[in-house]
């Protein structure tokens, strides 16, 4: 599993729902939510491929443009977060300068990425936004009026989606987008937009139901926020949508987190072979996913690309 650093507390606030369910015995699915009634007809296995940064202690693979660059983050044997990006084969690490601490989440089709990056010496919830173009160079992404945020995806025209929070993860956390031109802020409790199409008319994500005691998905689709959770699940997350309108995420069940895609026919699972949890965190324009999963304790990033058979 992925050591205690604050990768594990982020994953911990934004699942923090999902594990209030367990105690308190939400209904397994919220009504209305008509793309969750069937599961579409199988699809062929993609093809699997682990993802391991060269002597890290854990790697999780977070996002995936076009081109099948990936975006990610990394512990190291000093138990240090860095981020990196996987191109042609090749790892480069991300560290913003000066940090102590650094987390890649989205990547553009230009090659550019967001993320956050922190110092030890301030408080546990803070998180400070940054942009990293493909050339190398730093920009801070800062949500006004709150202390700190956390970038999630760049879309093609410069957006960034994530959250901004002040100094808890819960209450004063809502999701943002942060235009060239406009910023735009979700109202749900403890959200996170995670995912948009170009033109952000669908944006995806996660917020706490409080009535039910649970994390659950949403999708704003032309202004209309609309909930959603994975039948039978504990609780549900999205976490990207491509262009073609099919989103991914993780979805809790007893038995542990399972990565999920699903379009306007349902949804169908996706667990890497052999492992014991698998999260999906990222889609592509083709579809290919990526995420992490655990397999003899150990954390992996993992990219799953879709076949020609499976695309059919």
């Amino acid at each position: 599993m992925l050591p205690f650093t604050r990768t594990t507390l982020l994953l911990a606030a934004v699942t923090l729902a999902g594990c209030g369910a367990d105690r308190i015995g939400s209904p397994p699915q919220s009504a209305g939510s008509p793309l969750l009634e069937r599961a579409p007809a199988a699809e062929a296995t993609p093809d699997f491929s682990t993802i391991d940064v060269p002597g890290a202690l854990a790697t999780s693979a977070q996002g995936i443009n076009a081109a099948g660059d990936v975006s990610g983050s990394y512990v190291d044997a000093n138990f240090r977060n860095h981020g990196f990006v996987l191109r042609a084969g090749n790892f480069t690490t991300i560290d913003y300068p000066g940090a102590d601490g650094t987390n890649v989440e989205g990547i553009g089709p230009d090659g550019d990425v967001v993320g956050t990056h922190w110092s030890n010496g301030e408080e546990a919830t803070a998180f400070h936004g940054f942009r990293r173009t493909r050339g190398g160079s730093f920009e801070s992404v800062h949500y006004t009026s709150h202390l700190y945020e956390i970038p999630q995806r760049v879309l093609p025209d410069g957006s960034v989606l994530g959250c901004r929070h002040d100094h808890d993860l819960m209450g004063s956390m809502k999701g943002i987008a942060i235009g060239r031109v406009d910023t735009s802020e979700n109202g749900a409790f403890a959200s996170m937009n995670n995912g948009a199409t170009p033109d952000r008319r669908l944006i995806v994500g996660l917020y706490t139901n409080m009535m039910a005691g649970r994390q659950e998905g949403f999708m704003i689709s032309d202004g209309v926020f609309t909930p959603f959770v994975i039948p039978g699940s504990l609780s549900t997350a999205a976490w990207d949508v491509n262009p073609s309108g099919e989103i991914v995420g993780v979805y809790r069940t007893a038995t542990g987190p399972h990565g999920f895609v699903m379009n306007n026919e349902g949804y169908r699972s996706i667990d890497f072979p052999g492992a014991t949890a698998t999260r999906v965190f990222g889609i592509n324009a083709r579809g290919d996913v990526v995420g992490a999963y655990v397999a003899g304790g150990v954390t992996h990033g993992f990219v799953a690309r879709r076949t020609q058979e499976s695309a059919r």
